[in-house]
């Protein structure tokens, strides 16, 4: 029995990086030789074992057989006579087929040292292309090792799959598993620039994926492309380190771009409402998890209306309020006024950048949130006993007064500066 520390335990130990859990292959033994020596089995589909002090995984060494479409479409085999080459062959990239022994010597077949050195991802064979959730993998690294680029031969293999349609076997849980992981990566617009770059994301969002060459004012979007706007935008969300459900708002927030009709360009009036039903559509589709299913979903039809806050009058905003449910969940209002902070500042041009620009909105609403949530509604319910269904009037009343006394606003009517109601 020999015993081999491999995947990404090695290849982040040779980039200098933290290691934080350790996979090994075993050569040499039999399910048998594991459970004589303690291991726990745990593997539904080859045999993995969890060692009894450390529960860090051990994997017989294997060969695999593609049999059907999808990622779940493989025969497994297992001997004492599979080698570690045999087993490192069918691992996506080169730079995740290293293998170390407990001497420290290095096992590197496919030139991964190679390959970490010039920063390139490259498929270690063509049994890369047996299984589609390895374009979403591939996509993730690129998240995370954002220095790093895909080889022109394996960015063709990866065509050539989603051409095949291997991808459109992947099952929504796994879609949305490797999506969640690579948001929350240092550099998820590198993710989205993989997929893209193969077909993927066509394919797996659509809607999304329409956004490149849809045109936005000059003058309030110097990168003016929806598609670079969204990238930037997702970027700085991961740069401020917001948690998951704030960055997949930033993902979904303008989808009602690519629902505009051409002729009405660079104009998005109405993106707002038409982004909602795309939102839904898409974390039906992925089964979102509710969390960021509603976050999203409330910052595409109302980032619009959180950048003109300033112009907001008190009514308008109490009754924002009361449609995003602020009062009961006002730590989601506040997720969704970061990632429309995150809107705002996603718009870097040639020679124009708001990276940096103030965004006041977010401490006004704040403000305006938290004077209004002061207001004491059951008091108010208290001294309507005689004539409850005035109640919401009255609370809303007051919360409006309670937001024009904290930001000396003016006479709160129901309308924004322009004379427009906000709906």
């Amino acid at each position: 029995m020999q015993i081999y520390v491999v995947g990404g335990a090695v290849r982040d130990e040779l980039l200098g990086l933290p290691v934080k859990d350790h996979d090994h292959v075993v050569v040499g033994a039999t399910p048998d030789d594991m459970l004589a020596k303690g291991f726990r089995p745990v593997g539904k589909d080859f045999p993995v074992f969890l060692h009894p002090k450390t529960q860090e995984e051990y994997a017989l060494a294997r060969t695999e057989r593609k049999t059907a479409p999808g990622y779940k479409g493989f025969v497994f085999h297992t001997s004492p006579d599979v080698t570690l080459e045999d087993d490192l062959v069918r691992r996506d990239l080169t730079i995740n087929a290293i293998a170390r022994a407990d001497n420290g010597a290095l096992t590197d077949p496919y030139g991964g040292r190679r390959d970490l050195e010039l920063r390139i991802f490259r498929h270690v064979s063509e049994a890369f292309a047996e299984d589609p959730v390895r374009i979403l993998r591939v996509s993730r690294f690129a998240a995370r090792f954002s220095e790093f680029r895909v080889a022109p031969e394996t960015n063709a293999l990866m065509r050539q799959m989603v051409e095949q349609g291997e991808v459109d076997a992947l099952v929504p849980e796994r879609v949305w598993q490797e999506l969640a992981r690579g948001l929350m990566e240092h550099k998820p617009s590198r993710m989205l620039e993989v997929l893209r770059d193969c077909g993927a994301l066509a394919r797996i969002l659509p809607e999304l994926d329409v956004l490149w060459g849809v045109p936005q004012p000059e003058k309030w979007h110097p990168e003016i492309d929806t598609g670079i706007h969204m990238l930037q935008v997702i970027d700085c969300a991961a740069e401020a380190g917001h948690e998951l459900a704030t960055r997949f708002a930033c993902l979904m927030h303008d989808l009602g771009k690519g629902a505009t009709p051409p002729e009405h360009w660079p104009a998005h009036h109405g993106h707002e409402g038409l982004g909602v039903k795309l939102v839904e559509q898409v974390c039906k589709r992925l089964k979102v998890p509710t969390e960021c299913r509603d976050l999203a979903v409330m910052t595409a039809r109302e980032h619009g209306n959180v950048g003109r806050a300033l112009q907001l009058r008190p009514n308008t905003i109490v009754t924002l309020f009361e449609r995003c449910d602020a009062f009961r969940k006002p730590a989601r209002f506040s997720q969704m006024l970061l990632a429309t902070e995150c809107d705002s500042r996603g718009r870097i041009g040639p020679s124009v950048s708001f990276r940096d620009a103030p965004f006041p909105q977010l401490v006004y609403l704040e403000t305006a949130l938290a004077a209004a949530r002061g207001v004491n509604a059951g008091e108010i319910a208290q001294g309507c006993a005689a004539n409850p269904q005035r109640i919401p009037e009255l609370v809303h009343r007051a919360r409006v007064t309670a937001v024009k006394v904290a930001l000396r606003a003016g006479d709160a009517d129901g309308e924004d500066e322009a004379g427009m109601p906000i709906s």
